[in-house]
């Protein structure tokens, strides 16, 4: 972290990564309304960590309070979307930051924790429900037995699930 940036405070303290901080504030009030999952689940942290990218990637113009406006809440909506190539997205975009952080400052507190939440939601791998042959994971083609769906389980990694998981919270919001 920069000590030559202080937000505020009087001389030589860390810079504090305030857009990071706000889209993860954010992530976590969209995911608690919505109630798809117990806060504190795995699966709460990849839809928490998945939104929060999103949100910080898209920017953070909000109403007052920090209220998202309705432009921003479809915005949302659209990235997380299925079939909108989210993770090419996101890698797009996280260069461009970094493209911008080399030229301007040489370090991002916030890109730095928006980079670790990336590397957490590829690397780590969650034990989810087969929803198919992958073509179409939001719409599969359910076998007729019920059984068979919840013992039907794959690894996928943590964005995968996070995606829909955020994307149905936005809806809730």
């Amino acid at each position: 972290m920069r000590p030559e940036s202080t937000n505020g405070t009087s001389g030589g303290g860390l810079a504090v990564p305030m857009a990071w901080l706000c889209a993860e504030f954010l992530a976590d009030e969209v995911l608690r309304t919505g109630g798809l999952v117990e806060p504190g689940s795995l699966e709460y942290r990849a839809g928490r960590r998945t939104l929060a990218l999103t949100v910080y990637l898209c920017g953070a113009e909000d109403g007052p309070a920090g209220v998202p406006t309705a432009s921003r809440l479809d915005e949302w909506l659209s990235v997380t979307a299925y079939g909108h190539p989210w993770q090419e997205w996101v890698r797009d975009r996280m260069a461009e930051r970094e493209s911008f952080d080399r030229d301007v400052s040489g370090t991002d507190p916030d890109l730095d924790l928006a980079r670790d939440a990336w590397d957490w939601l590829e690397r780590t791998e969650l034990l989810a429900a087969d929803l198919g042959d992958g073509t179409d994971p939001w719409h599969p083609a359910l076998p007729v037995d019920p059984a068979a769906v919840e013992s039907a389980q794959v690894w996928t990694p943590a964005w995968r699930l996070g995606l829909p998981l955020g994307h149905l919270a936005i809806h809730l919001y």
